[in-house]
């Protein structure tokens, strides 16, 4: 079982940062990617971005492009997201995944492709 710890979210006014951080579990299971993904009330959950192993293969989508870098260390099994000029639109509850890409690697994933999850963490961006 590969576990996810969150930390790092918090309340920010517009135009803040704040960086999550996920620190895994050694054994990694049939999983080749650790990313982030969030979900707003009433939305479904959407990838914000994800990382092979390697460190290599660094993929963000949707708004978060430009203001949003992920990175990893892996003496410290750990991901990191920082997230610069937040905006209120930013506002959702930010999960750590890990799981298995099959297929072309720079794309949006699906939820579906995750097969562990952490317990979240709440990003709060006011106006």
């Amino acid at each position: 079982q590969v576990q996810l710890v969150e930390s790092g979210g918090g309340s920010v006014q517009a135009g803040g940062s704040l960086t999550l951080t996920c620190v895994a579990s050694k054994y990694t299971g049939n999983t080749n990617f650790m990313g982030w993904f969030r979900q707003a009330p009433g939305r479904e959950r959407e990838e914000v971005a994800h990382i092979s192993f390697s460190g290599n293969g660094a993929f963000h989508t949707g708004s978060g492009k430009g203001r949003f870098t992920i990175s990893r260390d892996n003496a410290k099994n750990t991901i990191y997201l920082r997230m610069n000029d937040l905006r209120p639109e930013d506002t959702a509850i930010y999960y750590c995944a890990a799981g298995r890409v099959s297929g072309e690697w720079f794309r949006r994933l699906s939820p579906d492709e995750v097969h562990y999850w952490g317990q979240g963490t709440q990003v709060t961006v006011s106006s």
